[in-house]
């Protein structure tokens, strides 16, 4: 098993040490891991099913018990909090929202805060403000009721609910798994804005390996049983697993997908001549695998790429190079 490298003791929000889960039939949902996530990272939970990926969501706001080991959050060892405080701020976003049916939207946004006991004025504004935030209009959409909107749109207000009252930490177990996959892409590209505009420390859980490298800043690559393979950006996990396990999860295709998330290195690509005027072209905030679909239909096997210092050339060995060093 691999980890990155340990970061500063203020930049960790939460931290699993040595912590078990294991049932009274003696089944070990979680075993012995040991985990940090640093401000404002994304951390995506993924592995087969039995790995024990929501059991480790789920402890950290103690909806299911460790049964040992030490888990912080902020620095609090969070098995000797108070769990109603602990998890009002907690934001908390399943799959297919589990927004309550009865209520207005309005209302369900404003779960946390009423039980922190804002007062209406303090609560109406925020209810607005974090609607706008996942795009949803409050004049449209406020007073609707969840049987009222697309499945996308719930998904929508499951995150704002989460996000009312500004949790540092905000825990998801499939939150776009139960959308189409036109929107499960929209609400994805929307939400990794979202999160790095307000810098919420998130852990994420996830099936899905393309969203988990498309979203995460580090990716715990679990196996049965609760044990960590692999812990490390997305890019390190894709070009160099850590394990059997790890490779065969993430599949022989994993060039193809590091590819999806590596950017281009202008500054390790030779200036563009004269003579490169005439090569197709690609942005400089294209990816390398959107690159390479160009490359491909190029005559001359190159392309130019804008650089902040002037136009470059990309070429097949330029690609190789550049996923052989994932940053």
């Amino acid at each position: 098993m691999t980890a990155p490298d340990a970061p500063a003791p203020d930049d960790v929000v939460i931290a699993l040490h040595g912590v078990t889960k294991q049932y009274p039939d003696g089944t070990v949902a979680v075993h012995s891991l040991d985990l940090v996530v640093r401000r404002g990272e994304i951390c995506v939970l993924v592995g087969p099913s039995g790995c024990g990926k929501t059991t480790t969501l789920r402890m950290i706001n103690r909806l299911v018990e460790p049964t040992s080991g030490r888990l912080e959050v902020q620095g609090e060892d969070v098995t000797r909090a108070d769990v109603t405080a602990l998890r009002r701020r907690i934001g908390y976003v399943i799959q297919a929202a589990g927004l309550f049916p009865h209520w207005t939207v309005r209302r369900n946004v404003a779960t946390t805060c009423r039980l922190l006991g804002w007062d209406r004025a303090r609560t109406e504004a925020r209810i607005d403000e974090v609607l706008g935030l996942v795009g949803l209009d409050p004049e449209q959409y406020g007073d609707r009721y969840p049987h009222q909107l697309s499945g996308g749109q719930q998904q929508r207000v499951g995150v704002a609910r989460a996000l009312a009252a500004d949790p540092p930490v905000l825990l998801m177990d499939e939150p776009f798994g139960a959308v189409d996959p036109i929107a499960r892409d929209r609400l994805q590209a929307e939400f990794h804005a979202l999160q790095r505009r307000l810098g919420t420390t998130v852990v994420m859980v996830t099936h899905d390996l393309d969203e988990a490298v498309r979203l995460g800043d580090r990716i715990a690559v679990l196996r049965q049983g609760g044990f960590l393979e692999q812990y490390d950006t997305p890019a390190r996990v894709l070009a160099a697993p850590a394990t059997p396990f790890v490779a065969d999860f993430v599949g022989a295709d994993r060039l193809i997908t590091l590819m999806a998330v590596t950017g281009i290195d202008a500054g390790a690509l030779p200036a563009a001549g004269p003579d490169d005027a005439g090569l197709p072209e690609v942005g400089s905030g294209a990816t390398l695998r959107e690159a390479m679909v160009v490359l491909l239909g190029s005559p001359e096997g190159r392309v130019r790429v804008a650089g902040p210092a002037g136009p470059v050339v990309l070429g097949l060995a330029d690609v190789h190079r550049l996923l052989a060093q994932p940053g």
